[in-house]
């Protein structure tokens, strides 16, 4: 008893800390980090030819040869078809879309809504996907002017030039998963582009790892003046927008109102972007999205997938959702000039880096735990493709970050003591351990990893497993 207190005790005094991403930062040590190659005058160019279209309404023209949505969508699509023929035809480009009915809301015809998809093919898990995404469309201050000039330079032009530049870099490496370059469109007028490409996804049967949405990452400043140079907010949900009424009644027996995967996602990332001092770092925003507004995350969150929003830390409302004005000496409109390069250089950074690392790593595992009456905790943990390695994590119920944590006095199946838990390559079968921690104070998660790569942390909570509810979990 007195050794098992101690135990507790010795693992209660850890420092809180977010997931331990050493090897993340020394793995591109060697010169080889993507996130250096993000080039500010390629920003600016794109940045320079998507607010030259005038307007990206979704309503706008869908057939003239240089202003709207059409033809903001044609370049977009054959900016991605000479990405692809830089890497030897790599990428299969799509527009990906349908004609979205009359809604009685902001849709109040039928209109073609067509997003840009370019997909670079995993080498060894194809159907397993990292989104990365952003709104193609603009607007001004009557969400139905589909006429007048709306630049859409940050909202959302600067994510947009993101996953351009993206696309760009990362399409001349290679990586065991899929990751998707998306420009959507429709998200002014409810999300449209979304929802229909979360819907492709699905009836291609691909497997999601992680959607990183990115909605206006290219203003430091607020109309105030306050500013944040060094940091972007994620948002992210915590109870799943697909749960069921049995999962909630689970829940409340077992846990996990905290550790939705895009809660989990949104902690890999503040872990990974503070392993990278000198770059833009993350501050955890624990809601889905901004009070009362939504995000194109929002439609891969509803169907169950794992889906953060990226966005800047200061909103400058006098520049977004604005008809382009001036009054009283305070100028108006979502423009070029209201850009800050060098933060939106920062923030790409972070992104390029992240899809980097993530195409690279495992699907995060399927995992449960039992430790109800009991003092230790069973954990079970579900193989996945590709990993050769299980890392255990564990925090305090009431701690926001994972702890990277071996408890001593573990056991199970192919246990090593001082960096995890590894399973037989030639086994897939489930694989069960031992934890000496009580349940009721403790949450545990597992990470799966190729080599020093590891996933964003999986919790052994109802509803932890990064997949939709549809897909029955394994408890």
């Amino acid at each position: 008893m007195i050794r098992r207190l101690a135990l507790i005790a010795l693992v209660a005094a850890t420092p809180l800390a977010a997931d331990d991403h050493a090897h993340d930062a020394a793995s591109h040590a060697a010169g080889d980090d993507p996130g250096l190659e993000i080039s500010q005058e390629r920003l600016r160019a794109d940045m320079d030819t998507i607010v030259g279209f005038g307007t990206r309404h979704t309503l706008s023209a869908q057939d003239h040869p240089t202003r709207g949505v059409g033809a903001a969508v044609d370049w977009a699509l054959a900016e991605f078809g000479r990405i692809s023929e830089s890497c030897n035809s790599c990428l299969e480009v799509e527009a990906v879309g349908r004609v979205v009915e009359p809604d009685g809301r902001r849709i109040p015809e039928p209109t073609l809504i067509r997003n840009a998809v370019a997909i670079q093919r995993g080498t060894e898990r194809p159907d397993e996907v990292i989104i990365v995404q952003a709104h193609y469309d603009s607007r001004v201050t009557d969400p139905l002017n589909g006429t007048d000039d709306a630049p859409g330079a940050n909202d959302d032009g600067s994510g947009s030039v993101m996953v351009l530049e993206a696309a760009r870099i990362l399409s001349q490496r290679e990586y065991p998963s899929t990751i998707i370059y998306a420009l959507l469109t429709g998200e002014e007028q409810g999300l449209y582009g979304a929802g229909i490409l979360a819907d492709w996804v699905t009836e291609q049967g691909m497997t999601v790892k992680a959607v990183l949405n990115n909605d206006m990452i290219g203003n430091s400043c607020g109309a105030d003046g306050y500013c944040e140079p060094d940091v972007v907010r994620v948002f992210s949900e915590g109870l799943r927008a697909d749960s069921t009424e049995q999962l909630r009644a689970r829940q409340r027996r077992f846990g996990g109102e905290n550790d939705a995967p895009g809660r989990n996602l949104s902690r890999w990332l503040a872990g990974f972007a503070a392993q990278y001092p000198e770059g833009i770092q993350v501050r955890q925003i624990w809601r889905t999205d901004r009070m009362g507004r939504g995000g194109d995350q929002i439609p891969f969150l509803d169907r169950g997938y794992p889906a953060v929003r990226v966005t800047v830390a200061v909103e400058d409302y006098d520049h977004q959702h604005q008809d382009l004005r001036t009054e009283d000496g305070t100028k108006y409109g979502d423009t070029v000039d209201e850009i800050d390069f060098t933060y939106l250089t920062r923030a790409s950074r972070l992104n390029v880096r992240a899809l980097d690392y993530l195409a690279r790593a495992p699907m995060p595992p399927s995992v449960t735990a039992d430790a109800a009456v009991r003092v230790d905790t069973e954990l079970t943990v579900h193989p996945v493709a590709g990993a050769d390695t299980y890392r255990i994590h564990v925090r305090r119920t009431d701690e926001p970050h994972w702890r990277e944590q071996v408890p001593e006095g573990s056991r199970g199946e192919s246990w090593d003591p001082v960096f995890g838990l590894i399973r037989d390559p030639a086994s897939q079968a489930p694989h069960r351990h031992t934890i000496p921690l009580r349940g009721d104070d403790w949450l545990i998660g597992v990470s799966a990893c190729s080599g020093a790569i590891c996933s964003p942390v999986a919790s052994a909570v109802p509803g932890g497993a990064f997949a939709p509810l549809a897909e029955p979990e394994s408890e």
